[in-house]
């Protein structure tokens, strides 16, 4: 007998339940889709005990007849494809037919639907894939599947099923990214008879957002806008040539905002959810030098193409995706992120940063890292240093004057019939300052355009640059404000061709290991092109005549151990600008203002309007903030005058 046997419908079935349904966000995931491809605009999900005991989705979508609704119990059953070429341009979302079968293999399944057309609706019923009974019942138009002890037949897979919890924030998590593809619909989810969400139809995709994530959200997100960039295929024999046109849309954070992992990036193409690889490389590469590498940003991205340009039959649950060009599609998501990114140039809040991960060691530079690790004293520079008791009275010249100027206008009379805020709008701040605030808004500085227009009043631990701006408060980190400004410096000088270099009076002699060697040879060209003059000397040894303006030469060999570990570790796979922007942070990092730095009010006002006059004073080539505002608002609430 031979030992290769076909194997039954349930056995198959259920073998296909096992690539389809993971986990109840599965089942939901596929129900959802079905009605979204029927036309719904309505939506009602009912879960019990994180969806082992009960799935329930209602739409009022086109709905199925009779013989339609028994039809789709089949396998590859399907109303979206019918010949081989359709596969090429696949527009719907769900297309395999496998979904309905194999859910209803491993639950007791009740479907209830109705037509337009047709008087009475159907009702199907289905345990463990067995066929129960098929009535007419008298129904609403639409369709409602629900799905009840969920691998109820299949102990093994019932045990791999997490905690309530977590299962039902799979499914929220799924509802909620759809609900943001979808602004013009209505989604209600409960689970055990509470709302989670619910959200009707929103004129735009900002008020969506506001919806689903709240106003503090909104406020750190940057609207891309519309961008859309066309591609011509070349012609077939006999043909003309085609055009192919990408169009790419959604919100995305500023640098402040710096999320512990990938939850908070949104991707959909064609209106389809995905996780793709390649677009989460370019969305990293929009915030390469903006944000920690070990930090994710928020993402909320749409991004449309012809059916033919993406083939989403590459995964059971459809969750990726291959593009046909996928170098035209990384390109524009990065630089349509990174141009809103430069154009916006946010502004980070105070307390506004995500704390760090724990136990995770981020890349910061190693003067700032040195910063939090420096025990400092009690005492605090303003411009200069307090004197000591019993010091000398003229030695009091040195301190600044600092005078109380009284508003220009008369106190106000207070009226206690009034809140006490309706008297404080009819005072002023010094003209230095500007008005406190009118009655349209509070003056609050929504980017880093402010930097220019700061008044320096001095350091803190002459680490910290602290400015007054007609916003509020700013705190201004000296070493990473030098750092990003040297970085751009480095950059455009290699561009040009011109990178300004110091010829050493002794040429440092730097020995390396094989390894290092290697990768010497390898860059060798881009370290001349920014500033380093080196050669080989002798065996695994290298001389070096010049180094970049600026560096100390007690830095020279560290950097240059920095560059060539960064090449070997991290670079070998990656461009050529990565490598040179990598190299510029290693040598902006070395040579910047150090902390415990005392400056000058001159060297600070220069600092200022230098970091203003760069394309990203967001963040230094590191990922970390370099200014932080506490605006006027905030300090107006924090003294309960708001």
């Amino acid at each position: 007998m031979g030992r290769i046997r076909i194997l039954s419908d349930t056995v198959a079935n259920k073998i296909a339940a096992g690539e389809v349904v993971e986990r109840p966000a599965s089942v939901v995931k596929e129900l959802l889709e079905n009605s979204l491809d029927a036309g719904a605009t309505e939506f009602r999900l009912d879960i019990e005990s994180g969806g082992r005991k009960l799935i329930r989705l209602g739409d009022n979508g086109s709905g199925m007849m009779r013989d339609d609704a028994l039809l789709a119990f089949e396998r590859h059953a399907t109303s979206k494809l019918s010949d081989v070429k359709d596969l090429l341009s696949i527009a719907t979302l769900g297309f395999r037919g496998e979904a309905l079968p194999s859910i209803a293999s491993v639950s007791r399944l009740l479907l209830e639907t109705k037509t337009r057309e047709e008087q009475v609706g159907t009702v199907v019923e289905i345990a463990g894939g067995k066929m129960l009974r098929c009535d007419d019942s008298a129904l609403a138009q639409g369709t409602t599947i629900t799905v009840r002890d969920l691998f109820y037949n299949v102990p093994a897979r019932k045990k791999f099923l997490r905690s309530e919890q977590t299962e039902i924030a799979h499914v929220a998590s799924l509802i909620t990214h759809y609900s943001l593809a979808h602004p013009a619909k209505t989604f209600v989810l409960r689970h055990n008879n509470s709302d989670l969400l619910n959200v009707t139809p929103a004129p735009a995709l900002r008020e969506r957002v506001f919806q689903v994530f709240g106003s503090g959200v909104l406020e750190d997100l940057i609207d891309l806008g519309e961008h859309a960039r066309e591609l011509a295929m070349p012609p077939e024999p006999d043909e003309a040539p085609m055009m192919r046109r990408f169009r790419l849309r959604g919100f995305v954070s500023g640098p402040q905002v710096q999320k512990l992992n990938r939850n908070s990036i949104y991707l959909f193409v064609n209106g389809r959810l995905i996780r793709d690889r390649l677009l989460l490389h370019a969305i990293g590469a929009a915030y390469h030098n903006l944000i920690p590498p070990a930090c994710f940003p928020f993402a909320l991205l749409f991004l449309e193409c012809d059916a033919e340009e993406v083939d989403v039959n590459v995964h059971p649950s459809k969750t990726e995706v291959r593009f046909r060009h996928g170098s035209v599609v990384h390109d524009l998501v990065r630089d349509t992120i990174r141009g809103a990114l430069m154009a916006e140039r946010p502004v980070p809040r105070m307390g506004a940063l995500s704390p760090p991960q724990p136990g995770a060691a981020l890349p910061y530079s190693e003067f700032s890292q040195r910063l939090e690790d420096t025990n400092f004293s009690a005492s605090m520079s303003m411009a200069a240093a307090a004197p000591p008791p019993g010091a000398a009275l003229e030695n009091l010249a040195e301190i600044p004057e600092f005078r109380l100027h009284r508003p220009p206008s008369p106190a106000p009379r207070f009226d206690f019939s009034e809140p006490a805020t309706a008297a404080i709008r009819k005072r002023d701040l010094p003209d230095t300052h500007g008005p406190l605030y009118s009655d349209g808004a509070l003056p609050d500085a929504d980017n880093l355009d402010a930097l220019r227009d700061l008044r320096p009043l001095g350091q803190i631990h002459d680490s910290f640059i602290v400015a007054a701006g007609r916003d509020g408060l700013w705190i201004i980190d000296q070493h990473v404000a030098h750092e990003r400004i040297l970085f751009e410096q480095v950059l455009a000088q290699r561009s040009k061709g011109n990178a300004e270099s110091q010829r050493l009076l002794i040429p440092v002699v730097i020995g390396l290991s094989a390894a290092q060697q290697i990768e010497y040879a390898r860059i060798a060209e881009e370290l001349e092109g920014v500033g380093f003059e080196s050669e080989p000397f002798g065996n695994r040894t290298i001389a070096v005549k010049s180094a970049p303006a600026g560096l100390n030469a007690s830095d020279i060999e560290k950097v240059l151990f920095e560059i060539l570990e960064i090449s070997e570790q991290e670079l070998r796979k990656t461009s050529v600008d990565d490598l040179r922007r990598a190299m510029a942070a290693s040598i902006a990092c070395r040579a910047a203002i150090k902390i415990n730095m005392r400056l000058e009010p001159e060297k600070i006002g220069w600092l200022l309007r230098a970091l203003a006059a760069t394309s990203c004073p967001m963040s230094c080539p590191h990922g970390r903030p370099i200014a932080l505002r506490y605006s006027t608002r905030d300090i107006l609430k924090s003294f309960h005058r708001i």
